[in-house]
């Protein structure tokens, strides 16, 4: 018992002891604040860290800091990226106040941004190709859920359209053009996709939906979709052979690059983030009320001869009230979608170790009247660990995220345009559907049937250096992605009246079910090696790369239920039909390499090349090999302009080189066989659908570009101006065969040439760079001009009606319109043969371009002490299909926009639209039919479009909790400038619902 006491005093003593000790150390800890100024002006986001110690405290905008020191004769750092570093020792006093000086060089020097060129990062200044970036600044907190659209409009030669309004859906890029002749509209798969890497892992490109051609433009679902856009730290895009010709046979559409962020060194900090929205459709037409109704029906009975309505004609033989109006477009599409969002960040880290966690949740829903959501769970994670004498260097990210779409199962939007505007009321009083006595289809109806879609991603990536001798290191890249897409089609048989048979019993209702997953893992071992002497540096890498991808897709159909309950259970339905079961693998295997040389640092020499082998290319093509080379000539370094104080900064670079795409199909070269629709004697048979092609090869694409930069009055302005011009060629087109053969074509590569060049012009300056003002603008445009050079075996093959050589791949061929021919009252147009008849391919000889004439951007971003402001305005010159080309017969029972009041009658000689028929006598329909595909269809499409604005206030807060506090408010395509006719000039896919108007409020609180 004693012992045990005597050992309980030590450990009491010892324990006083260290008590002792933590009480001196606690004494020596100071808090020390203070303010930082330049020119008596606070100075905001000033890192202040004592020597030594990893916690770091950030200026706010009164310039004030708050930091704790310890030990005898501590030094404080003061760091900024305009200011020159500054050291203090602290003395006695618990207050230091610091005017620092601006440093030109350290603020305006374009050498201080770096680029990500995939393999490799390369300082702005020392980039011999086109890259095109966004920083997370200009992403972050936008009302968005693609990152693609907060980049609109930013980049030169990078043209983004958004597909629709509907959340989750895909997006049409096109970076210098369109270099492949399979596009969705003739071709199963996209040969203009781009090559999607998202820290360092190819992710493939859109996903394509089975069951959703009726509310989702396109099918298609983007890749990006799956990213936070907040947990974005940059967005690259590879344009020129330079950039792109490292990737090889997957570069010939461009690059995008996306790097999430990562932890920083320092104090731990958390961040939350949180937005709410509300949006609403840009309805772009304005339909005709229902006098203007009434009277255009009126008088289509009038002109085919009716002396009374026909019993059928509810609109207007009084069976609904002529009286009654509806802005069904207003009613149908013109609801309110709420929309929010949250995030959760936490990252901090150590001097050798730093770390990242984000968590975030949004949610959107429609502007349909019913509740349809979208719904996005995003997990992201990053560490990153260096040892502390710089040779090893480890990072670990990992993306994970869920998404689920649950919307209508057709669009209301072409609805909400044709429906009478004196149509019934919707509900009866009771709640229940109205069907108006059989004399009405509700459009409600089909609100009873789903599309939903639910996508889980995972996507993770290894980066490791080690430095294994002086200026060399060998690196690892690997990663996996795996992606499992299902979506449901239920279509219940209360989407019919139920006063019909369909309508009376589950029997008639039928479900569809689709899986897609996709697999796959890459490993890129590299070795790099650097050299440096005198005035010669010298880089080269040499890496190789190899892929596996499975993707499995499988889908099913099921009709006659006993209940509806059982729509979610295929095998319930009493009638099952099963897809193929398709398994494909696609195999790639590479070896890169480049090699960098600079003298003087001002004489740049840039070659990259790659040679391919893919499991997509026939027998006789498996390898395949791509190169460029770049060069710039920094001649601001030069002795007799390095006095001109007006030029600060000043390149002339060029690069010419092969790269290719082979998204061209997985087995596309091989003997391909479906399944029969069709059983003999209980026997399944097989159909033949593709012919074997050994050559069958990749698409490829001769790259030339040359470009200047300049920075003038030390980098305050700032002048980019491109020229370019790609040659795409080895088009894989269907090649006519004899019908004998049993097939009318296979799918062969020809030398079918496309050609993509322009000029692209980029622009920034700073007016004011002020301490209390600031003021950045940033210009682009973009000039793309898009030619067939040839097409051998053009006459006579499927493409002979939509190509012509010399003209853009986006041609239309048309039929001339010249008006209404007084003699008959119907559509004239223009006879090319003489036939007195008017049929394609003979008379639609008129050509037509529906692309892009020119587009580009203008932002600006004001800031005034606690005040940040920024605007982006989005701009695009171009002819493209307006509502004449989905127009109905002007007559009939169906609303027509105002400008159809503008009809042709003796008196009124010069109107534009025949007079009004309802189809049921003359050639009105055949003449209505033309009219859709003569020059009437294509009209200008050119916009301006004030597409972002956000107004931001930073608290100035001294808590020692609360680090700051950010309220803002963003708005999204609030304004539009157009002459076009239809619903919107940006997205011209008739009967989906445009891209929508949003306004939204949020906070970041920053702990």
């Amino acid at each position: 018992m004693k012992k045990n006491f005597c050992s309980l005093g030590h450990i009491q003593l010892a324990f006083g002891f260290t008590l002792l000790v933590s009480c001196t150390a606690i004494g020596q800890v100071r808090e020390i604040t203070g303010t930082v100024i330049e020119n008596n002006l606070p100075v905001k986001g000033v890192a202040v860290f004592q020597q030594g110690s990893d916690a770091v405290a950030l200026t706010g905008a009164s310039g004030k800091y708050v930091v704790q020191v310890s030990g005898e004769n501590p030094v404080l750092i003061f760091r900024h990226p305009e200011y020159g570093e500054r050291r203090e020792s602290v003395e006695e006093g618990n207050v230091l106040n610091v005017s620092l000086v601006l440093d030109d060089k350290r603020a305006t020097s374009v050498g201080e941004v770096v680029l990500n060129a995939g393999y490799y990062k390369v300082k702005d200044r020392e980039r011999t190709g086109s890259i095109a970036k966004v920083s997370a600044k200009d992403i972050a907190n936008q009302p968005v859920g693609n990152v693609l659209s907060a980049v609109q409009g930013r980049m030169a030669g990078v043209s983004i359209t958004q597909g629709g309004g509907i959340p989750g859906g895909g997006f049409d890029i096109q970076i210098r053009g369109r270099n492949s002749l399979r596009t969705t509209a003739n071709s199963e798969i996209d040969g203009n996709q781009p090559l999607y890497v998202i820290d360092g892992v190819p992710v493939g490109g859109d996903m394509k939906s089975e069951f959703s051609t009726l509310v989702i433009p396109l099918r298609s679902i983007n890749p990006l979709n799956s990213i936070n856009p907040n947990d974005i730290e940059s967005i690259e895009i590879l344009k020129d052979a330079d950039a792109t010709a490292i990737y090889g046979s997957r570069g010939a559409n461009g690059v995008i690059l996306v790097t999430t962020k990562s932890g920083k060194s320092g104090k731990t900090e958390l961040s939350l983030t949180t937005n709410y929205g509300l949006s609403r459709a840009m309805i772009g037409l304005k339909m005709m009320d229902t006098g203007q109704y009434l009277g255009m029906r009126g008088e289509a009975y009038a002109n085919d001869g009716f002396t009374s309505y026909p019993v059928n004609a509810y609109d207007i033989n009084g069976k609904w009230s002529r009286d009654r109006y509806t802005n069904w477009p207003e009613k149908l599409i013109g609801n309110v979608a709420a929309s929010s969002s949250v995030q959760l960040s936490l990252k901090g880290g150590s001097e050798t170790t730093s770390f990242l966690l984000s968590l975030g949740r949004n949610e959107q829903a429609t502007v349909f009247a019913k509740d349809f959501t979208y719904i996005s769970h995003t997990i992201s994670g990053n560490i990153s660990h260096r040892s502390k004498d710089k040779k090893l260097q480890l990072t670990l990210s990992n993306q994970f995220s869920l998404q689920k779409s649950n919307v209508l199962n057709e669009d209301s939007t072409q609805k909400s345009l044709l429906l009478a505007p004196n149509a019934p009321e919707l509900y009866k009083p009771d709640g229940s559907l109205n069907w108006e006595n059989n004399t009405f289809t509700n459009p409600l109806a089909v609100y009873n049937s789903t599309y939903t879609n639910e996508s889980l991603q995972f996507l993770s990536n290894l980066n490791a250096q080690f430095e294994l001798l002086p200026h060399t290191l060998v690196k690892l890249n690997g990663g996996i992605n795996y992606k499992a897409f299902e979506e449901w089609s239920l279509r219940p048989n209360t989407i019919y009246n139920p006063a019909f048979v369909t309508g009376q019993s589950s029997f008639y209702s039928s479900a569809s079910k689709s899986n897609n997953n996709r697999f796959s893992y890459i490993v890129e071992p590299q070795l790099e090696w650097n050299f440096k002497r005198a005035e010669h540096e010298l880089t080269a890498l040499l890496g190789s790369s190899i892929q596996v991808e499975q993707n499995t897709r499988e889908s099913m159909r099921g009709s006659g239920f006993e209940s509806n309950a059982f729509l979610h259970n295929i095998g319930a339905a009493q009638t099952k039909t099963i897809a193929d079961q398709v398994t494909t693998e696609y195999r790639y295997a590479a070896l890169f390499g480049r090699l960098n040389y600079q003298y003087k640092n001002k004489y740049i020499l840039n070659l990259t090349g790659r040679r391919d082998g893919s499991s997509r290319f026939g027998e006789n093509r498996k390898v395949a090999s791509f190169g460029a080379v770049g060069a710039a000539w920094l001649f601001s370094q030069e002795g007799f302009l390095n006095s001109r104080s007006w030029l600060s900064f000043g390149k002339l670079r060029g690069s010419y080189g092969i790269t290719g795409s082979d998204n061209i199909g997985d087995y596309q070269y091989l003997d391909n066989y479906l399944v029969s629709d069709y059983i003999y004697n209980s026997v399944t048979g097989l159909v033949p659908s593709r012919l074997y092609n050994p050559d069958y090869s990749w698409e490829k694409t001769r790259k030339l570009e040359t470009a200047l930069e300049m920075g003038f009055f030390k980098d305050r302005v700032n002048l980019t101006a491109s020229w370019y011009r790609n040659i795409s060629s080895n088009q894989l087109v269907g090649y006519q065969l004899p019908s004998m053969t049993g097939f009318t074509s296979v799918l062969s590569n020809m030398d079918a040439v496309v050609e993509n060049k322009g000029w692209e012009l980029e622009f920034s300056a700073r007016p004011l760079s002020g301490q209390a003002v600031k003021w950045t603008s940033g210009f682009n445009i973009s000039f793309p001009k898009n030619k067939l050079l040839s097409f051998p075996g053009l006459e006579g093959s499927p493409y002979e009606n939509k190509l012509v050589i010399g003209m853009p791949v986006s041609v239309v061929r048309l039929f001339e319109l010249e008006g209404v021919d007084p003699q008959t009252g119907l559509y004239r147009f223009k006879d090319f043969n003489g036939d007195g008849k008017i049929t394609a391919p003979e008379d639609n000889k008129v050509t037509e371009n529906i692309g892009v004439r020119y587009f580009g951007g203008w932002s600006n971003t004001l800031q005034y002490r606690e005040w940040d402001l920024s605007v982006l305005f989005q701009f695009v010159k171009q002819r493209n299909l307006n509502y004449n080309s989905s127009m109905p017969l002007p007559g009939g029972m169906f609303n027509q926009p105002v400008e159809v009041l503008d009809v042709w009658s003796p008196d009124h000689p010069s109107g534009y639209y025949m007079p009004y028929s309802t189809g049921t006598a003359g050639n009105q329909n055949t003449a209505q039919d033309n009219f859709r595909n003569s020059t009437a269809s294509v009209s200008d499409a050119s916009f301006i479009r004030l597409k972002n604005i956000q107004l931001t206030y930073t608290l100035p807060l001294q808590s020692r909790v609360v680090k700051n506090v950010k309220i803002y408010f963003q708005g999204q395509n609030l304004l539009t400038w157009t002459k076009y006719f239809g619903m919107d000039p940006e997205f011209t896919a008739g009967g989906f619902l445009p891209p929508l108007r949003t306004f939204s409020f949020g906070t970041q609180i920053n702990f």
